[in-house]
């Protein structure tokens, strides 16, 4: 498959196009549809950057040229609001609190732990057993059946060195000194999210683009780790310990991460890959509504006989600006 890493297997795509029948309907659907809305589009916005996916960009764009990849997208770092972050929930100061405490016993010494939609008792136990520092996040309607996803004795088992919240500002936590490593299913936007604070992972995918994420992160970019789908305690330990030690498999992810957090800041910086791109993209939109000004006739100085006083280049400016948030949204 054009774009994907050589020797990927069947299992390595997204769950929603994993077939071996070229005429399976859901494949078709897709494709279909992408057929349909791409044309239309002035640009598709990509987010990620050409280090990171050179090959998936590129045969990308062979078929669709309007294409360009700007992220990774995110908060600006240094932030320009400090105050302001990308998430409608609230955040607890407890937890800021909570990160700086383990800080000063050591950078990089905290598992930050998200998802909740799976059978917890082995999970919280495995983790508990690790005997890292951790910072859980489970949000209450991802729990099966709306029970609690600490089992009984947890909470004793890990006072002191782990934390349990419904929500956090992701950015926050990933970017904090305390932490070293993610646990989660890792969709796209907690992938690049890793990849810009230099957060090696510990992957446990699932379904839809997970499991080709995890492909990505351990084969291609060897940022992470790939825990078993049906993980018992035991492993659960293991890979956190791995992953959190300092030398073998979880050391190497994390020099890499280290790596893949420059080339990321590269991208958006000045100059950078994604920057260009973004200002090319720009353009693209501003040259085609110039063009479409340029047809109408009330823009060659009259409108049924009157002279009409315009600003053209505040109006290819405004309908510009129009026309990228119709894209965004």
């Amino acid at each position: 498959m054009d774009g994907m890493l050589p020797g990927a297997r069947l299992r390595d795509l997204p769950t929603f196009i994993r077939t071996m029948n070229v005429d399976d309907t859901k494949l078709s659907i897709n494709i279909k549809q992408c057929e349909l809305d791409a044309p239309a589009a002035d640009g598709i916005l990509l987010n990620t950057f050409d280090a990171l996916e050179r090959r998936a960009v590129d045969a990308v764009g062979a078929r669709l040229p309007n294409t360009f990849a700007v992220g990774p997208l995110g908060a600006p770092d240094p932030p320009y609001l400090p105050g302001l972050t990308s998430s409608l929930w609230r955040d607890g100061d407890r937890c800021a609190a909570w990160l700086d405490g383990h800080a000063e016993e050591g950078d990089a010494s905290v598992v930050y732990v998200n998802f909740g939609s799976i059978t917890m008792d082995e999970f919280a136990w495995g983790l508990a057993a690790a005997g890292c520092p951790f910072r859980w996040v489970v949000r209450p309607d991802m729990v099966r059946s709306g029970g609690s996803v600490r089992p009984d004795g947890f909470e004793a088992a890990v006072a002191g060195r782990g934390l349990t919240v419904g929500w956090c500002d992701q950015e926050a936590v990933l970017g904090h000194r305390a932490t070293g490593g993610f646990l989660s299913h890792h969709g796209w936007n907690s992938t690049l999210e890793s990849v810009r604070t230099g957060v090696p992972m510990l992957r446990w995918p699932f379904f839809a683009e997970q499991v080709t994420n995890c492909q990505y992160v351990c084969d291609e970019w060897g940022v992470g780790m790939e825990m078993p789908r049906e993980a018992g305690r035991a492993q659960v330990e293991a890979a956190v310990r791995e992953l959190m030690g300092a030398q073998g498999r979880g050391a190497a992810a994390r020099r890499k991460a280290v790596e893949w957090k420059d080339k990321a800041r590269e991208a958006v910086a000045p100059g950078g890959s994604s920057d260009w791109n973004l200002l090319k993209f720009v353009d693209e939109i501003a040259r085609a509504t110039k063009c479409q000004l340029k047809e109408l006739d009330w823009l060659m100085g009259s409108v049924d006989g009157v002279a009409v006083d315009i600003d053209c280049e505040a109006l290819v400016v405004a309908l510009s600006i129009s026309r990228i948030f119709r894209l965004s949204v």
